[in-house]
């Protein structure tokens, strides 16, 4: 924790008076205004570029808070609270009056989690309320893992940026719905699969569409400038040796199957063997990729079980529709 107590309770400050903050959670940095005040809310949409229909995640301070801000609070959300607060899982329920609909993109339902973060945990107890908070970024683009990474996206659209230090997890959090009969998953992130299946105990879906609107579903997201290109790990090599000789400067993601292996690219990261150290780091080698000044970015998803799943979703996402002609 590297703010200080003056820190949040400037934060703080400027939230009460409808300004936004940029802060450290878990899973990425986020933009964050209080989750009560309508036209603060839609000063994030205007900061980020986002679509006013694209509904935000509202955080609290404690599973103990859920009822103040949801309606009809089934058995299976208090149990997935229970054991993933705080932690990098949102779920979907029904919103109470307190939430406005300009937080929710206009839907009944609204997100919320409890991040698991202690600069964080300490603005919230300071603020006293909740914070609505997409990740602090432009629509669409990377999301941040650092202050630094706020401060050149966002740069004075952002009152005051909270340094909380890197990202511990590094990709967004889990999003579950749990306004049905049966919970499924709607954005794969912090909380695995299997981890809900453990607490649940049975299978948990993850389809490809939802009749909920949710963080994360726009077909291009989380997307560098660089074009990514999804293929197969065997054709890693082939594919940047193609780009490279078309002129392009292609950053690589070299798989764990190809470690050690030369290759001839303007930008090189070998992926991490460990899921959990490839997705706290995915989105720092997407900015440097950028940083760098490649043009296209060569990759191959993961294996689609625990973390694996959360990466290739981001990869999928940043690649936009255009993946699936390589992929």
């Amino acid at each position: 924790m590297t703010a200080s107590s003056s820190d949040i309770e400037k934060a703080a400050e400027v939230l009460r008076a409808g300004g936004l903050v940029a802060l450290p959670t878990e899973t990425v940095y986020g933009l964050g205004a209080n989750a009560e005040d309508p036209v603060a809310v839609a000063r994030i949409f205007q900061a980020k570029g986002r679509p006013p229909s694209h509904p935000l995640i509202v955080h609290i301070g404690g599973a103990e808070q859920l009822d103040d801000w949801v309606e009809d609070v089934p058995a299976t959300a208090r149990l997935l609270a229970a054991h993933f607060w705080p932690g990098p899982l949102t779920l979907v329920l029904r919103r109470s009056r307190r939430v406005p609909l300009e937080a929710t993109g206009g839907l009944e339902t609204v997100a919320v989690r409890v991040p698991d973060h202690p600069v964080a945990g300490a603005l919230l107890a300071a603020f006293g309320g909740g914070i609505t908070a997409p990740s602090a970024n432009r629509f669409g683009s990377v999301s941040p893992t650092t202050a630094d990474d706020v401060r050149t996206e966002l740069g004075d659209a952002v009152d005051f940026v909270l340094d909380g230090g890197p990202c511990e997890v590094g990709v967004e959090s889990t999003i579950v719905d749990v306004t049905g009969d049966t919970p499924s998953v709607l954005r794969p992130g912090g909380v695995t699969r299997e981890d809900l299946e453990a607490v649940l105990g049975g299978p948990v879906a993850v389809p490809s569409t939802s009749r909920v609107r949710v963080p994360g579903q726009h077909p291009s997201h989380y997307a560098p400038r660089a074009r990514v290109v999804l293929v197969e790990p065997g054709k890693v090599l082939d594919e940047v040796e193609s780009a490279r000789e078309l002129g392009h400067q292609v950053g690589v993601f070299l798989p764990p199957s190809l470690a050690g292996t030369p290759v001839k690219a303007h930008a090189t990261v070998a992926v991490p063997a460990s899921p959990a150290a490839y997705a706290r780091g995915l989105y720092g080698f997407l900015r440097d990729f950028d940083q760098r000044g490649c043009d296209l970015i060569v990759a191959s998803l993961p294996a689609e079980e625990g973390l694996g799943l959360a990466i290739a979703n981001r990869l999928r996402r940043a690649a936009g529709p255009r993946s699936a002609q390589h992929a």
